[in-house]
């Protein structure tokens, strides 16, 4: 069983990675970039039958920082 965790920062948290990708892309040409909001992906590799709580529990107590971060679960 696999699962992927999009992990992105919350909405009016600095994100400087972003603000450094929008200002690269402007350099580069690509002036309509608004904003840019960069995360991760996790994609893990699981026994067949993890429930989405273990998921869950594994994205609040290690993957995502739960202060700061928002996450979503994609059960393939």
């Amino acid at each position: 069983m696999k699962a992927k965790v999009h992990v992105m920062l919350k909405d009016g948290v600095l994100d400087p990675q972003g603000e450094a990708v929008r200002h690269a892309l402007k350099g580069l040409g690509f002036g309509g970039v608004q904003g840019v909001r960069q995360g991760k992906v996790i994609e893990l590799d699981l026994e067949d039958g993890t429930s989405e709580a273990t998921i869950e529990e594994m994205c609040r107590k290690l993957l995502a920082n739960t202060v700061i971060e928002s996450y979503r679960i994609e059960v393939l």
